[in-house]
């Protein structure tokens, strides 16, 4: 019996039904437009968290010690200039080569071959093999190779086999060490 044009007039248990009624319908219709999609970006904004906070807690060890590993690359590039500038350029390889035959005979070692090899290029240096038989006494060859390390150019000593000298008239105690000793160059900047 209650007509909805006559609502001043309805009891007051149905007005406060209907008002509940109209209450509820704006609370929903709030939600549904305005709170859903609020609580969909706070989700998405919680999951963007996550993400983020993984990530960081990944990346924080590699933050915390970059200026170490700039510290590290430094020092690297630094040596690597320094090892770049024990490679002789083109000019000096001769004056290398004069370098370990002198080292030889100053040792007392007597050359019975110097054969340099043709020059194999690499990434951003040259290799020289150059192949050498000398004779001599056992510690006259480890003073060949100090000095050969000494040099203040990068020489290094390959496939080294040491025998007793076989030849007749040899004197006793007499060896013969056949090596390939290996300088480098620089190559020229136009030539990379």
């Amino acid at each position: 019996e209650l007509d909805v044009t006559t609502i001043g007039d309805w009891p007051l248990a149905a007005k406060a039904v209907l008002i509940a009624m109209a209450c509820g319908l704006v609370a929903l219709g709030w939600y549904q437009v305005v709170i859903s999609d609020q609580l969909e970006r706070l989700n998405s904004a919680r999951q963007q968290e996550l993400e983020l906070r993984q990530r960081f807690e990944h990346e924080q060890p590699k933050a915390a010690s970059l200026e170490a590993t700039r510290r590290q690359v430094n020092a690297l590039e630094a040596s690597f200039e320094a090892l770049l500038h024990q490679l002789p350029d083109e000019a000096e390889v001769a004056s290398l080569l004069v370098d370990v035959s002198r080292t030889g005979r100053a040792a007392g070692l007597e050359f019975e071959l110097f054969q340099p090899a043709a020059e194999s290029i690499r990434e951003f240096y040259a290799e020289l093999p150059i192949r050498v038989r000398v004779s001599g006494r056992y510690h006259a060859f480890a003073t060949f190779i100090s000095g050969l390390a000494a040099l203040p150019r990068i020489v290094t000593v390959h496939d080294i086999r040491i025998e007793r000298d076989q030849k007749p008239g040899a004197a006793l105690g007499a060896m013969s060490l056949s090596a390939t000793v290996r300088t480098y160059r620089a190559l020229e900047a136009d030539a990379e």
